[in-house]
């Protein structure tokens, strides 16, 4: 009954609101969102770094792997600060798979190294939550580094260490599998939320000054990380289950929890996330196909992976998901500014990695956004707020935190 009370109550404020849409040109537009420091904090850029040698400092639009980020359109777009995010999937829990995932997370680490190197008259690698607008102020995009999936420290908590020596700055929990700090939200109770290694590993973090990005965890694991946690955390690119019944997403509970802890939720573009998705059926039954034809698809080498993701991407064209668009991703934020305030929201688009929407199909068409939450009213300091306020907000306090 509360969360149909909740969603009649966003649904009356959208109307409202679209009834009284304040009314900007373009040009308008483009100059509030040049003006407000822009941040994503959530890209998987660097997996086409390392599977296609993905040079960002081209245009990679039409690209085989349909790449969505690179400075050309960040440049189009106003992004100013970008998380790139290093992914792992979830491989066996042996030395071997942890040495491996601890490998390919090293090389996306260096080529975000070098392509920022190679690319330094344009960017800079960020190290701190002030580094954002220090570095935009000389025209230049700030580079950060994440890491999805902790997977890759294996179970060496020295490692934690190491990687933020190299620049990492958050580090998500787990992905689709548990792992062995914690459950993930996709997969069946194993440690009944974090793991006694996986407490030590928040603690590590906490120490050091890294953020701790709950998406992708437990219900279980998320409860267990704010009451461990001495600063606040984030969800780097999830959205509100509230509107989209997806376990990935956060609870109505949930974002009260992170709203109390001081946490923030950055809003991911992934359709999935956003729309209970229609049925396709062909889709569905090619997807099984492909899968059921590469059963030891996460045991390979990335070069051995790279003809199944030619058939993956062709299977994509073949049959296209059907997309959200950019108002159904607006309404994620409406709820969640409904239900826990215009503090605790920000933007994580997951570009690169599934991340698109319809009015938002690349780095390119960022101002879209500040186009629509200008329409529903949002004000330029609200939207400054989205836009990184908070994220950075949680960065400082973060920062602060560490001994």
């Amino acid at each position: 009954m509360l969360k149909i009370f909740r969603l009649f109550t966003v649904m009356i404020s959208l109307f409202t609101v679209q009834c009284n849409q304040n009314t900007h040109s373009d040009q308008q537009t483009f100059r509030i969102h040049t003006e407000i420091l822009t941040l994503d904090s959530h890209t998987d850029t660097p997996m086409d770094m390392l599977r296609w040698n993905a040079d960002i400092s081209q245009n990679l639009d039409g690209s085989s792997w349909d790449g969505k980020v690179d400075l050309p359109r960040m440049k189009e777009g106003g992004l100013d600060a970008i998380f790139f995010a290093t992914w792992v999937g979830q491989g066996p829990r042996t030395p071997e798979g942890n040495r491996r995932a601890n490998d390919k997370v090293n090389r996306m680490i260096q080529a975000i190294h070098n392509a920022v190197e190679a690319n330094s008259d344009r960017t800079k690698l960020a190290l701190t939550a002030d580094d954002a607008r220090c570095i935009s102020k000389t025209g230049k995009h700030a580079i950060y580094i994440g890491i999805e999936n902790g997977y890759a420290i294996g179970q060496d908590l020295s490692e934690i260490e190491r990687f933020y020596n190299l620049g990492a700055r958050y580090i998500t929990l787990c992905h689709v599998e548990n792992n062995d700090i914690c459950d993930s939200s996709n997969d069946t109770t194993e440690h009944n939320g974090l793991s006694e290694y996986g407490k030590n590993a928040v603690r590590e973090m906490n120490r050091l000054g890294i953020i701790i990005d709950v998406s992708h965890v437990s219900d279980k694991t998320f409860y267990d990380v704010l009451e461990l946690s001495s600063v606040p955390v984030i969800a780097s690119h999830s959205c509100a289950r509230g509107i989209c019944d997806n376990p990935r997403n956060l609870s109505d509970e949930m974002l009260l929890a992170l709203a109390k802890n001081g946490g923030v939720i950055q809003v991911a573009i992934y359709t999935d996330y956003i729309k209970t998705p229609e049925p396709n059926p062909e889709r569905e039954a090619a997807e099984k196909v492909l899968y059921e034809k590469y059963p030891d698809y996460d045991h390979m080498t990335e070069e051995q992976k790279k003809p199944v993701l030619v058939e993956h991407y062709e299977l994509k064209r073949k049959f296209p998901r059907k997309l959200a668009d950019i108002n159904d991703f607006i309404d994620h934020i409406d709820y969640i500014v409904n239900l826990i305030g215009i503090d605790y929201v920000g933007i994580g688009t997951d570009f690169d990695g599934g991340g698109e929407l319809i009015g938002l199909r690349d780095v390119s068409q960022m101002p879209n956004i500040t186009k629509e939450l200008l329409k529903r009213g949002y004000s330029k300091q609200d939207i400054q707020k989205i836009w990184s306020g908070n994220f950075l907000r949680v960065f400082r306090e973060v920062e602060k935190g560490k001994e």
